[in-house]
C-alpha cells in the first residue's frame, strides 16, 4: 500500500528551473510521490518557498541556486548531490527560455548563443555529468522538457526551435546509448502553457492553456512506467484551441 501511496519514495529527483512554473509544478508533484527534491534555479527565494512548500507534507527538499549557463555551477551542483546524496534516481531538465521573437537579419549573435546555452548546452553538460551515478547503479530517468517549437520552426523563433529541436535529437541518441543501463530518457513537448514565458497577449484565452501541473503529471508519468516500456516522446497540446478566433 505504501508503494502505491508513493511509488518514488527513497529515489532523489533533481530539477533545474524549479522556483516557477512547470518546474516548480513538477517539483511539488514529485515530492507528492514520496521523492526527495533537489531544487536548482539563479533565484534563491523562490526556490526556498517551493522547498518549505515540499516539507510542509514530510518530503525533503535541498536548495541549490544554480545558473545553468554555467559550467562551474552545474560541477558544483552536481557534487553536492553526491556528497548529500551519492545517488540520483531522476533527472528533469526544465530550466530554458528565449528572447523575444526576432527576425533572423535582425536577431543578435549574443542572444542566439544565450537561448542554445541555456536550452540545449546546459541539458546535454548536466546529463554528462549524472549519468555515471545513473550508469552505475544501472537505474535512472532523464526527462528533458521540449516544446512544439522543437518540432515545426516559427518566423522569430529561429534560435529557439534550433536550441529545441536540438534537445529532441539529444533525446534521441541518449535513449540509444543508455537504455541497456535500465535508464529511461524521455522528452515531453508542451505546446502553449500559462507560464511567465508566454506574455499577454488579447488573442490568448489563457484558461484554455495548459497549465504546468498538466506537464509535471506527464513527468510523474515517465517515472513512474513500467521498466518494460520507456514512453520516449510525450506530445502535450491543449484540448481547446487557446486562440480566440
Amino acid at each position: 500500500m505504501l508503494e502505491r501511496a508513493f511509488p518514488l519514495a527513497g529515489q532523489v529527483a533533481l530539477v533545474t528551473g524549479a522556483s516557477r512554473g512547470i518546474g516548480r509544478a513538477t517539483a511539488l508533484r514529485l515530492s507528492q510521490a514520496g521523492a526527495t527534491l533537489v531544487l536548482a534555479a539563479r533565484t534563491e527565494p523562490s526556490l526556498q518557498e517551493v522547498a518549505e512548500h515540499i516539507r510542509s507534507f514530510g518530503r525533503e527538499a535541498l536548495v541549490v541556486p544554480t545558473d545553468v549557463a554555467d559550467p562551474r555551477q552545474l560541477e558544483a551542483l552536481v557534487t553536492t548531490i553526491q556528497q548529500q546524496f551519492r545517488r540520483l534516481d531522476l533527472l528533469v531538465n526544465n530550466a530554458g527560455g528565449g528572447s523575444p521573437r526576432t527576425l533572423i537579419h535582425k536577431a543578435r549573435p549574443a542572444e542566439w548563443e544565450w537561448t542554445l546555452r541555456v536550452n540545449l548546452w546546459a541539458t546535454m553538460t548536466l546529463t554528462q555529468l549524472v549519468l555515471p551515478m545513473m550508469i552505475e547503479r544501472r537505474a535512472g530517468a532523464i526527462v528533458n522538457i521540449g516544446s512544439v517549437a522543437g518540432m515545426t520552426g516559427k518566423a522569430g523563433e529561429a534560435a529557439y526551435a534550433a536550441a529545441k529541436f536540438g534537445v529532441r535529437g539529444f533525446t534521441q541518441a541518449l535513449f540509444e546509448e543508455v537504455r541497456d543501463y535500465g535508464i529511461k530518457v524521455a522528452l515531453i513537448c508542451p505546446g502553449y502553457v500559462d507560464t511567465a514565458m508566454i506574455p499577454p497577449n488579447r488573442r490568448l484565452e489563457r484558461e484554455k492553456m495548459l497549465a504546468p501541473e498538466d506537464v509535471a503529471e506527464a513527468v510523474y508519468q515517465v517515472a513512474t512506467s513500467s521498466p518494460r516500456s520507456c514512453p520516449l516522446e510525450i506530445l502535450l497540446q491543449p484540448q481547446h484551441n487557446p486562440f480566440r478566433t
